[in-house]
């Protein structure tokens, strides 16, 4: 049988550099064997593309906050049932540029909308499936949106004001301190490379860990 893969999810602000990660860290693993999928969201399929289009494109600035968080999750629904599930059911590790993480940061704290109506869709969409570790690249939003308005013109959600993603960041730091289990809080105001070396060092316990877990229940 064969043993379900890992979901990974990176997650982050504007500008946090957790995009740049995700390559180096999927080279290190299959270096070491593992099947590994890079994938983002919104999008990662087909279908779920062309809804990140919609979301990103700044014609679209006046789009409610329902209209949002409805598009969030149906592209959710597709990467999940294209991608992801199918993925994790062969083994293979997936490694995904945000997740349903980002919609409370982004949804919920940047707009406002209840953190009870994220998790209502939440479960209908994913069921039981969340990521079994979340690396937060967390930095002060005044250089996040520096660094991600040098890469030129801003998406829908980077011309968003500081508040917005103040309140972003609010919402991470928040759940990533009511579940330590699951999240990794990394300083992405460091050098690149630093960051990179703690990643790696942190997914190296992770799959320590997972193993030491394996042989144990194998004895």
């Amino acid at each position: 049988m064969t043993e379900r893969g890992r979901f990974i999810t990176f997650e982050g602000i504007e500008g946090a550099g957790k995009s740049s990660q995700i390559a180096p860290l999927a080279d290190w693993l299959r270096a070491r064997g593992r099947g590994v999928v890079t994938t983002r969201e919104p999008g990662g399929s087909p279908i779920a593309e062309r809804i990140r289009a919609l979301l990103l494109d700044r014609a679209n600035t006046g789009m409610g906050g329902t209209t949002e968080l409805l598009l969030v999750f149906a592209a959710r629904a597709e990467h999940l049932a294209q991608v992801i599930e199918p993925a994790l059911a062969a083994g293979t590790w997936v490694l995904c540029d945000r997740f349903t993480d980002a919609t409370y940061a982004y949804q919920g704290g940047g707009r406002g909308i209840a953190q009870a109506r994220i998790a209502a869709l939440e479960d209908l969409v994913q069921g039981d499936l969340r990521p079994d570790l979340t690396l937060l690249f967390d930095l002060p939003p005044e250089l996040g949106l520096a660094r991600a308005r040098r890469r030129g013109e801003p998406d829908r959600f980077e011309a968003e004001r500081l508040g917005f993603f103040a309140a972003a960041r609010a919402v991470y730091r928040g759940r990533a301190a009511a579940c330590p289990q699951r999240y990794r809080v990394l300083d992405a105001t460091r050098p690149l490379g630093e960051v990179t070396a703690a990643v790696t060092r942190i997914i190296g316990e992770f799959v320590e860990s997972r193993e030491d877990y394996l042989s144990a229940n194998d004895d």
